[in-house]
């Protein structure tokens, strides 16, 4: 299944970039695939004034698209999720989540930010038709400590909510490669077959 770690911190290096990376890290375990698109990097000028005939805008909506499922990354600020994350959801068609699994990731300066998930950043996600939001994790960046030679070594506590949420979506994975699947073998127009009482 193909995986999309969505970034949407402005700012390099990034703690929220690192728990992207660790969490692409760990899915990649089972044999997904991942695939990384950090918004911070792409034109600025077609980013803000939508403009999807941009090569590189129109690439990054075509990795969403074609992802099974998308973790979203950002940074909290005055309580809500990234400006520069929420112009790039903007650009998203409204069902441009359909069918996806989302988990969304989010660090902050404290935990008095861990509501801005909920309260800001799902209900986004959730107007774009996704077929399941997983629960959010939020760290603060005491947290997730980084060592220059051992990366990040996330506290035990968030080590535990990090490896739940690997766990769960790894598992909804597997549920809609089996749904796909049994959708794939039946036969074409089963669904419209109709009994005729004798």
């Amino acid at each position: 299944m193909n995986v999309l770690l969505l970034g949407g911190s402005p700012s390099a290096p990034s703690t929220t970039w690192r728990l992207l990376q660790l969490v692409g890290e760990r899915l990649a375990l089972p044999g997904h695939r991942t695939q990384a698109l950090q918004v911070r990097e792409l034109p600025a000028v077609a980013l803000l004034r939508a403009d999807l005939h941009d090569p590189a805008l129109a690439h990054a909506l075509a990795q969403v698209a074609q992802a099974d499922a998308v973790v979203v990354g950002t940074p909290v600020y005055k309580a809500s999720f990234s400006g520069i994350l929420k112009t790039f959801l903007d650009l998203l068609p409204q069902d441009g989540l359909v069918g996806k699994l989302v988990l969304p990731l989010a660090t902050g300066g404290s935990q008095s930010h861990m509501l801005a998930l909920d309260y800001a950043l799902r209900p986004v996600l959730a107007s774009l038709a996704p077929r399941h939001v997983l629960p959010s994790i939020y760290a603060t960046s005491a947290q997730l400590p980084w060592d220059p030679e051992r990366g990040l070594l996330p506290a035990p506590a968030i080590g535990a909510r990090i490896d739940a949420g690997v766990a769960q979506l790894v598992h909804e994975l597997q549920q809609l490669a089996q749904h796909r699947a049994v959708q794939a073998a039946r036969p074409a127009g089963a669904h419209l077959a109709v009994s005729i009482p004798a």
